[in-house]
């Protein structure tokens, strides 16, 4: 396949057409372009579906994997298990990134939503405790092993291929869709649980057997996701580099830039803890912490993910015109000031539609990061181990902190110390808040080609 310019312009002299066809040339170009963003996006989306429709039916399948005890308890048996998926991410990133960047974006991205359809049938089909025992857990472990290979080879290769995909000056727009796609597949599993709530299962059918429909949903969409990236086209950044045969996706490639490398996890470290703390770990909280009901727990996060989804295109349209720091600095600032407030007041309140406003306060801020956080990191390493230097640093620094962020909340409750965990999350930010002030500029001082 014809692989898509990093430019327009480029593309235009590189064909070199009559200047009565340069209007065509370059609509062609975007259409090209916007239609492989579309398709990356898709099959990001049907990917971090699967992987979160595991937390959003985690409050009713908990029972049938482990054995009888409080909901505490056993909710933080299936947070161990979210976490040990966690574990496999480094290494996704590194197998993947190492393919993406020898072999070709659109590859890597095929085979990791293999992977994820692979996970979800095994979760879908598995018997519970009560039929196989301790094999129910371990094979829960299996899949979110395979799932969490999947997933940590699906962002710093899809990170590269829409920034690459991207032109320099729309560059943050349109890489902020890998977070929309991210936040629609949590979004999505969400409304499925809505609606089975609401219209088609009672609670006893949900915790029965109904937690294993959007499993069977999930290993279905990712058929229609293998295909997308079956058509996709190649990136022109990675043909160059390919060209060249310069060494590539190599750990010794890797290691000749250790401050991009050590600047990704810096400025990953309290943007994941923040993410995963009103994302992921908000719905159990509101039920578990608040005491709403598994309903009103729901609706709340379903409500306030579906505009956190829209402020990304905006706050990375934001970053293309003033710089990607000042951007984060903002995050890191607001986030280490209203942590603390936030979640204390969350934990106080009785009023649904005050959780929310207050969950929204928190999302407006943790945009500061999510939206650009892929762009910064991939416009700081060269093609030739872009990929690589985007997924495996990442990956392991979500797998040491958001991986375990659900997890620490829950002890933290049951050790009745559960402040800490709002001090916890306010100490990541200011981590990465120091990183993001002794940072360059990314998108002043890209690697990638403009």
């Amino acid at each position: 396949m014809e692989p898509i310019y990093p430019d327009a312009a480029a593309h235009v002299r590189t064909s070199s057409p009559q200047p009565a066809d340069l209007p065509a040339a370059a609509s062609k170009d975007k259409l090209r372009r916007l239609r492989s963003i579309f398709s990356g996006s898709v099959g990001n989306l049907i990917e971090w579906y699967d992987w979160y429709v595991y937390s959003a039916f985690a409050l009713y399948f908990a029972r049938s994997f482990f054995p009888a005890g409080n909901q505490t308890a056993q909710l933080m048996n299936t947070a161990a298990v979210f976490a040990v998926g966690f574990l496999a991410r480094p290494i996704g990133g590194w197998l993947m990134g190492v393919y993406a960047d020898r072999h070709g974006r659109r590859s890597a991205l095929l085979f990791s939503v293999v992977l994820m359809c692979a996970g979800s049938l095994i979760i879908a089909l598995c018997p519970g405790y009560d039929v196989i025992g301790a094999a129910a857990p371990a094979l829960l472990v299996v899949a979110r092993l395979l799932q969490g290979l999947s997933v940590g080879g699906e962002y710093g290769t899809s990170a590269t291929y829409l920034s690459e995909v991207a032109t320099a000056r729309d560059r943050g727009f349109y890489s902020s869709f890998q977070y929309v796609t991210l936040i629609m597949g949590q979004l999505i599993a969400l409304a499925l649980l809505i609606s089975m709530q609401q219209f088609l299962l009672t609670t006893q059918q949900l915790e029965t057997w109904g937690w294993r429909v959007p499993f069977f949903v999930g290993a279905a969409c990712a058929l229609i996701a293998m295909r997308l990236r079956a058509t996709m086209e190649e990136t022109g950044e990675f043909e160059k580099a390919r060209a060249k045969r310069n060494a590539r996706g190599s750990l010794a490639e890797l290691c000749k830039h250790p401050r991009a490398v050590l600047t990704v996890v810096g400025l990953t470290m309290g943007g994941t803890v923040a993410f995963y703390t009103y994302s992921i770990y908000m719905q159990k909280f509101l039920a578990n912490t608040v005491g709403m009901s598994k309903h009103d727990a729901t609706l709340i996060s379903g409500a306030s993910l579906a505009l956190f989804a829209l402020l990304q295109p905006l706050v990375g349209s934001i970053s293309d015109r003033i710089g990607r720091r000042p951007v984060l600095i903002a995050f890191g600032v607001l986030g280490t000031l209203f942590t603390v407030p936030i979640m204390t007041a969350i934990s106080h309140t009785h009023s649904p539609w005050s959780a929310f406003f207050l969950i929204m306060a928190g999302l407006v801020i943790v945009s500061g990061y999510t939206s650009i956080n892929a762009v910064v990191k991939a416009e700081l390493f060269p093609a030739e181990v872009r990929a690589l230097g985007v997924g495996l640093p990442y990956a392991v620094t979500v797998s040491i902190f958001g991986g375990t962020a659900e997890y620490i909340a829950l002890w933290l409750k049951q050790a009745g110390h559960e402040q800490l965990f709002y001090w916890y999350v306010t100490g990541a930010i200011f981590c990465s808040l120091v990183v993001y002030l002794g940072m360059r500029d990314s998108r002043k001082h890209s690697r990638m080609e403009t």
